[in-house]
């Protein structure tokens, strides 16, 4: 029988998250053949410096190695699309990080291309794999909080703060007419679409950019990195540093989300809170494993991320005992595992419980929504898939 050690896989970029992407294969026992960087000088450099066996040239190089079964792709946003579908075409299942493609049009075409192939396809909205998010989407399938009625909440981080903050998701050639929703934003709608079971079905949003001009370095820099540069160019800013976005939900349910990367403070806060009939539920990442469980008739509840309390979603993605903090690197070998039990398998199963490419195009179609609202000031209607 397979198993995880006899797959070879090889990641695209090794930086902040494809680092993340290595260790976490690791961790599953998933052996990784080598990465694929933006020369072949940085390659050999990443992958001395991670200990990975190969770096390859080109993507060429990369697809030519029989002994690769899957690629993870974590390069800039634009080259998502052109990759995926050389990876596609190539006969390897492929994790692609968000978002899935630039346009709507690009990631509606994967899907497809996807589909028509019968390969494992998966967008690594990671935060799904959250114990405590396993456990509240079974809570709320089964009717632990009655009818869904009011979903609010926000994304913040600051690691934008200042005008010499800088990162190629600001250039809307390189990350997208999007960035603050496009990057973290998407994260939380996918989240609450899946902790709820609905998806939004019209938006209403306002966009602002409160630093128009940023000066960017003259050489290179690390994603969340604080070192300020003594060389800068002054660049024009197009894409949003805010959001705040109301939502309507399948099934009646209404929601508001405010979604910053100029919070100071907030390093990496994504919280929501979901209202039923009968009770509600609240989570922040920055303390991922307390749920808060709200009542009208008896005392409120803290529940701890444990194996022993948790329903069977949460305990299939816990990693540690209770007692022992998982976080954000954890959720990568979860979902992975996820993924890889498909790869063994051959296929996707019917109802994955990771993000597919059919996710990732829903989440873009949402953001072309966004847009068009923040445009017109008025709402706007999510086109479904075709």
């Amino acid at each position: 029988m397979p198993r995880r050690s006899d797959i070879g896989t090889a990641v695209i970029g090794s930086g902040f998250i494809g680092t993340v992407h290595i260790e976490a294969l690791r961790r599953i026992g998933v052996r990784v053949a080598g990465l694929l960087e933006s020369s072949p000088q940085l390659g050999a450099e990443r992958a001395a410096a991670l200990g990975v066996p190969k770096a390859y040239g080109t993507l060429d190089d990369l697809l030519a190695d029989d002994t690769v079964r899957v690629v993870h792709v974590t390069s800039p946003n634009e080259l998502h699309h052109p990759q995926v579908r050389s990876i596609l075409a190539s006969g390897r299942h492929v994790v692609c990080e968000k978002p899935l493609a630039m346009t709507s049009a690009e990631s509606r075409e994967l899907v497809a291309l996807a589909a028509a192939s019968g390969l494992v396809n998966a967008v690594n909205f990671n935060i799904r794999f959250y114990p405590i998010n396993q456990h509240v989407a079974s809570l709320v399938r089964e009717g632990g909080l009655g009818d869904v009625r009011l979903v609010t909440g926000r994304y913040f981080q600051d690691w934008l703060l200042f005008d010499t903050d800088w990162n190629w998701r600001l250039e809307r050639d390189q990350g997208g007419v999007l960035r603050a929703v496009g990057d973290i934003g998407s994260h939380w709608l996918d989240l609450t679409s899946f902790v709820t079971g609905r998806r939004v079905e019209s938006v209403m949003a306002d966009l602002a950019t409160f630093i128009p001009v940023r000066r960017k370095p003259a050489g290179p820099v690390l994603t969340f990195s604080t070192e300020r540069a003594a060389e800068t160019i002054p660049v024009e800013i197009h894409t949003e540093d805010v959001a705040t976005i109301l939502l309507r939900y399948e099934g009646g349910a209404r929601g508001s989300v405010a979604i910053s990367q100029l919070s100071p403070g907030r390093k990496n806060s994504l919280a929501y809170q979901v209202d039923g009939s009968t009770s509600a539920v609240a989570w922040d990442s920055e303390q991922p494993d307390q749920l808060w469980i709200g009542h009208r008739d008896r005392p409120n509840e803290i529940l701890l991320r444990s194996p022993a309390l948790m329903n069977a979603s949460g305990v299939a993605a816990a990693r540690l005992p209770g007692g022992h903090v998982e976080g954000f690197a954890d959720t990568f070998g979860a979902v992975f595992s996820a993924i890889y039990d498909d790869v063994l398998a051959g296929a996707p199963s019917p109802a994955p419980r990771y993000a597919t490419f059919a996710d990732g195009h829903e989440e873009m179609l949402v953001g072309d929504a966004v847009l068009e609202s923040s445009r017109t000031g008025r709402w706007v209607k999510v086109a479904r898939p075709a």
